[in-house]
């Protein structure tokens, strides 16, 4: 009797991987598998390792789980959800000159133009971003805004995010910067909240996370929404490590107090996805946003050309009309005492009136005129 050989499986951080990216919990792969859910976290950690039979089912679950998936047309909410937290490792990005090339997703082993892996990587990020961001804000059309603002910074610097290891990591920093701006509190349209779900179990739980601090509320998105570890979720957030753990419990403790039945993180990972999903959040097509992004960065060069050009002008003219030597101020005035005040003449007395008459009388023309005259 011959022994089968061992069934292949990928490293303990792999079937984490494949795990999240199909937007499975270990409750339901454990499930799937037949085994607890504390067993499978002891084989994504490397603290057990399957055999026999469940680990040849545990093999062909993750083989099937590696497949490429739906396009995104046809993708659920569910998987798109899910495709957010496999950007790190399915979209690379190859460094070269003006070269980029599509991941293993769809197989693609030749060079992309920009334009192409730009739609690309919007069409597989945008609809779960999306959702992620709603549930950070709680603002469906800022939510729609901020992804969109997000993609155009990033076609508008497509060769710094071609070559970043994680460029869906990229923009999903900036969309999430862009919807937390505090300068969206000073606009009108923004200053009244949206209706909320309809669903109670939905309100109760967009309320409990609309009540979190910004920065814990992105904490607790990142790890038990999108499913990054703990020292991802501390850079994308700029914090340490440990104040990302602070943030992380504190929020889950917060969520927990209003919502008890969310206290297992599984749980709440999953009531996330539902309630992402739950809301119809389409992104707009990927070369309308990045149509926009050059419309809007031809209009921002235009408006910085205009102000240089009107910059340039003034300091023309005001070269041409200032003074081209020192002229000192003119010195305040001062109070001079003793001096009397000056005062109009009075009327004449007779004896002036009399030399008055004789002098216009006597009056001579020419060089006699200032002659003496003898009395």
């Amino acid at each position: 009797m011959t022994q089968s050989p061992a069934v292949p499986l990928p490293p303990p951080e792999e079937r984490r991987r494949l795990r999240e990216a199909a937007s499975l919990t270990r409750a339901q792969l454990a499930s799937r598998v037949g085994v607890s859910s504390e067993t499978v976290r002891g084989w994504e950690t490397g603290r057990s390792t399957p055999r026999g039979r469940r680990a040849e089912k545990y093999a062909k679950l993750l083989d099937s789980l590696s497949r490429p998936a739906e396009s995104p047309a046809e993708m659920t909410p569910h998987q798109e959800w899910g495709a957010a937290s496999d950007e790190v490792a399915r979209w690379r990005t190859r460094r070269g000159a003006g070269r980029t090339a599509l991941a293993e997703r769809d197989h693609i082993t030749g060079a992309l133009t920009p334009d192409q892996a730009f739609d690309a990587l919007y069409s597989f990020c945008a609809p779960a971003l999306v959702r992620q961001t709603y549930l950070l804000t709680g603002r469906r059309e800022l939510a729609r805004e901020s992804v969109e603002r997000a993609f155009h910074t990033a076609w508008q610097r497509w060769p710094e995010v071609a070559c970043d290891p994680d460029p869906a990591g990229w923009v999903r920093a900036v969309a999430y910067d862009c919807a937390l701006s505090p300068w969206h509190r000073l606009r009108p349209r923004y200053r009244h909240p949206e209706p909320p779900p309809s669903d109670a179990s939905d309100r109760a739980l967009m309320d409990a996370l609309l009540t979190l601090p910004p920065s814990y509320r992105r904490t607790l998105l990142l790890y038990d929404g999108v499913g990054l570890g703990l020292p991802e979720t501390a850079a994308e957030t700029e914090a340490s490590t440990r104040a990302a753990a602070n943030r992380l419990m504190h929020a889950r403790e917060a969520v927990a107090e209003r919502l008890p039945e969310l206290a297992d993180p599984e749980v709440l990972h999953w009531r996330l996805v539902e309630l992402a999903s739950a809301t119809r959040l389409r992104a707009a097509n990927p070369l309308v946003v990045r149509r926009g992004g050059e419309r809007r960065a031809r209009l921002w060069t235009r408006a910085a050309i205009a102000f240089t050009v009107v910059l340039i002008g003034t300091t023309a003219l005001t070269m041409r009309s200032a003074p081209t030597r020192y002229e000192p101020p003119v010195p305040e005035g001062e109070t001079v005492r003793g001096v009397p005040p000056r005062v109009a003449p009075g009327p004449l007395s007779e004896s002036e009136l009399r030399l008055r008459k004789k002098l216009r009388k006597e009056q001579q023309r020419g060089p006699d005129r200032l002659l003496p005259q003898p009395r």
